[in-house]
Formats: structure tokens, C-alpha cells, sequence
């Protein structure tokens, strides 16, 4: 599973307001990150099928720059079995605006398919038309900082629940700056610190981990009583259906 926990259960992330607790499922999509050529991790991801992944487009992750880390859960660990793979082409969003941070997804093929097993496992896609029963609780993975004052990023793979926030709830704290190519989660003791960019909120559905969001903006203190801003994933469905059919 996602957290090196047995399958099933898994311990939601130590973030600052947050009372640890049990999440049902095993998180089998993402772990996924990002590194440049000299180790550092920058950004999150999630893998859709055995080719492609996707990731935030502010991320300017560059084919043949840097490299996807699959099946990583320790950041300290020499000996996890990680797949270290080259990226082959990285197409973001035509209308990615980079000032109102609108349609921030960029698709990412790898220069070689995953090997897919217990460790790595692709994420389902949210459909075109994605209706959310009310309140669905959500979950965001990552090793950004697990705090606003915290330096560096978390050494093993943080896991929090949040809770899904109306777009309403949403432009109540954030106005116009919410499009409807967003959506919002948190504001309720937890949120997504930065490190986490272009990672994965998904919820469960159907037994299955169902990408809803990826981790796109927010405060920039990790305010833990302000919602966090996510591309939609059902907004991007049709371009993301065209783009792995004609590459």
C-alpha cells in the first residue's frame, strides 16, 4: 500500500491540527514523485496507466531532464525496489494560464512502461461527469512539508484525509480566482503543504481510488483553515482521453 502498512488500513499523515486516524483502503495508486539529475525531489504525481503520468503543470516537469520515481514510499531508504524512469514527453494543457493558475495539468509519457505489481498501480480517472456523493472524504499524499514553519520535505510519504469544500465554500475564501477547471478540499485542520504540487486527491469509489484532483495552489504559509485548490480532473477528462489516443 501507498503508506508501507499492510494492505487495508493505512495511517493518515501527522499534519499539524490533524488527529491521526485510520483510512480503509489500501492506497495502492501513487506513491510518484518527481526528481532533477541531482536528487531533488520537487513534485508529485500520479500514474494513470503503464505510460503515462500525470502531474501539475507549474511543476515544468521537462522530458529528458527529469526523472519519475515510482513504488517510493522512504525518501531516506537506499533499498526500496523504486523504478526509475525517463520521461519521453511532457504535454501541458493548451490553456494552461500560469498567472490564474487555470488548467494546471501536464500529461507526462514514460520513456518505458511501468512495471506494475503491489507497489505501483495506476489511479482511476474521474469521467467527464464525476458526481461526488455529499461529503465524500478525500485523501492527498506527499512529501511536502508537513507544517507552514517546517524546512525541507517529509522524509516518508505523508497520507491526510480532508474534507471536500463546495465551490461556493471555496470562492467564499478565495473569490473569482476559482474557475470551474478547480476544486477545493481542506479548511478543516489539514491541508496540502507545498512539496506536494501535482499529486493526487482522490477519493474511493467503488472499492476503487478515483483521481479527482492534483495538487495545484494555496496559501502560501500551508494555513490549515484555508481550502486547497486542486486542478478538476473531470474538467481535463476529454483532453486527457485525446492526448493518450493520439501519442
Amino acid at each position: 500500500s501507498l503508506m508501507g502498512h499492510q494492505a487495508g488500513w493505512a495511517d493518515a499523515g501527522h499534519m499539524p491540527g490533524l488527529v491521526p486516524q485510520p483510512v480503509p483502503g489500501s492506497l495502492s495508486s501513487p506513491p510518484f514523485s518527481f526528481q532533477q539529475s541531482n536528487g531533488f525531489h520537487f513534485c508529485g504525481g500520479s500514474l494513470i496507466n503503464q505510460n503515462w503520468v500525470v502531474t501539475a503543470a507549474h511543476c515544468q516537469v521537462r522530458a529528458g531532464t527529469h526523472f519519475a520515481i515510482l513504488g517510493e514510499y522512504d525518501r531516506s531508504s537506499g533499498s526500496e525496489p523504486v523504478q526509475v524512469k525517463s520521461i519521453a514527453k511532457a504535454i501541458t494543457h493548451p490553456y494552461w494560464n500560469a498567472n490564474t493558475m487555470n488548467n494546471d495539468i501536464t500529461l507526462l509519457k514514460l520513456a518505458s512502461p511501468a512495471q506494475l505489481g503491489a507497489r505501483v498501480s495506476p489511479v482511476c480517472l474521474a469521467t467527464a461527469s464525476e458526481s461526488l456523493a455529499a461529503n465524500p472524504t478525500c485523501i492527498t499524499t506527499g512529501w511536502g512539508r508537513t507544517s507552514g514553519t517546517a524546512s525541507g520535505g517529509a522524509v516518508q510519504l505523508q497520507q491526510v484525509a480532508l474534507p471536500l469544500v463546495t465551490v461556493s465554500q471555496c470562492q467564499q475564501y478565495w473569490g473569482s480566482r476559482i474557475t470551474s477547471s478547480m476544486i477545493c478540499a481542506g479548511g478543516a485542520g489539514a491541508s496540502s503543504c507545498q512539496g506536494d504540487s501535482g499529486g493526487p486527491l482522490v477519493y474511493l469509489k467503488g472499492g476503487a481510488w478515483t483521481l479527482i484532483g492534483i495538487v495545484s495552489w494555496g496559501t502560501s504559509n500551508c494555513n490549515v483553515r484555508a481550502p486547497a485548490v486542486y486542478g478538476r480532473v473531470s474538467a481535463f477528462r476529454t483532453w486527457i482521453d485525446s492526448v493518450l489516443a493520439s501519442n
